[in-house]
């Protein structure tokens, strides 16, 4: 047992279901996928049953999800891809993303070995995904922050690029032509050969995009047609968020990690709603003490059907509902541990909840 595997499992204690109110707790389904596994994706019940598994023949290049014909979209890691921009990239590259059948067979396959973290099906019977491009020495120059003297052999940025079902692209945003580089930097002490570090972009009706930038620590919704922000939240209120997403009520749910947050010394972790006609936050979880909740990267937070909120705590695989009150009253830890490059982790990218409707094949 290696010494980060030994303080992870000392950090959630036990693994499995840890609680379970049936009185409090939103019913239904977790969806969610190791970050280490070999390609293996659960849905568990509320007592920590596995429903259903599917064994896809590419590991996790992030997560997937339930598509509303109950088919599973998937987002996974090309094998023995040989493209490293950078030194990090490994660590979150995917370039395969597909679409499965309830018994695992591939349906739709599309590849592009730029792309990372998040990807939507769209429904043209494409995707659209997060993508990456080198930047022009002359834009790079304009960035801000970062570790000095990083990024000397060139600065990439995220692409977002939509397909359609043959896989031709028909639609590409490029972050350098909208971001104000005078109001946005790199957090002082991430390298600057990656200057977005895009995580989250979830479609949106009238043709929007919600959007999530770690390394900024930025999100914002962009005007698909005009491929301006048309709404944006900053450091100011962010430090290295994930996942944000637009509830029934207009407003925005987000983790947001605590990394290097301004003004504040102590790392810790919140999930905030934040209404974006005026950007005041109108609901947070936190612990107490903060330091309790605590997730560097990666996580993420849904709103669900009776007002809870599923949240994860990524890096150590810890899902877990709380009520409008902030009451702990399900919450289940991945004991799926695997070797990787942090050593022995259970990691956790996202999951999601499905109402028992949600889901005909059960």
């Amino acid at each position: 047992m290696t010494i980060i595997d030994q303080q992870t499992r000392r950090r959630i204690g036990r693994e499995g279901l840890t609680a379970y109110d049936k009185d409090k707790a939103c019913p239904g389904y977790v969806l969610y996928s190791p970050a280490g596994g070999a390609g293996d994706v659960y849905l568990i019940d509320l007592q920590g049953t596995e429903v259903h598994h599917w064994k896809l023949p590419y590991a996790p290049g992030s997560y997937g999800y339930l598509l509303p014909n109950g088919n599973l979209f998937y987002a996974g890691k090309i094998p023995d891809d040989d493209f490293v921009p950078f030194h990090l990239w490994p660590h979150f590259r995917g370039g395969v993303m597909l679409e499965a059948d309830w018994d695992g067979n591939i349906i739709w396959e599309y590849r592009n070995n730029k792309q990372h973290h998040d990807a939507r099906r769209t429904d043209s019977g494409g995707a659209i995904f997060l993508g990456l491009e080198k930047l022009p020495e002359e834009i790079a120059s304009k960035v801000k922050g970062g570790i000095p003297g990083s990024g000397v052999n060139g600065m990439w940025a995220d692409e977002i690029i939509e397909v359609d079902a043959t896989g031709k692209r028909i639609w590409e945003w490029h972050p350098h032509e909208h971001i104000d580089f005078d109001t946005t930097e790199i957090v002082f002490n991430d390298p600057r050969d990656y200057w977005t570090h895009g995580n989250t972009l979830a479609p949106l009706d009238g043709d929007r995009l919600l959007v999530s930038f770690r390394s900024l620590s930025m999100v914002g919704i962009i005007d698909k047609t005009s491929g301006e922000f048309e709404w944006q939240l900053g450091d100011d209120v962010l430090a290295q968020q994930h996942d944000p997403n637009m509830l029934p009520n207009g407003n925005v749910l987000i983790f947001d990690n605590g990394s290097h947050r301004k003004n504040m010394p102590l790392t810790q972790s919140r999930v905030i709603e934040v209404n974006p006609t005026n950007n005041e936050i109108v609901w947070q979880y936190q612990d107490s003490p903060g330091h309790n909740f605590f997730s560097p990267f990666i996580s993420g937070a849904r709103r669900l059907p009776n007002g809870n909120t599923l949240i994860i705590e990524g890096v150590f695989g810890r899902m877990f509902q709380v009520t409008p009150e902030g009451e702990v009253v399900w919450e289940y830890i991945s004991p799926h541990f695997h070797s990787g490059p942090l050593g022995e982790t259970n990691l956790v990218f996202r999951a999601t909840h499905y109402m028992p409707d949600e889901i005909p094949m059960l």
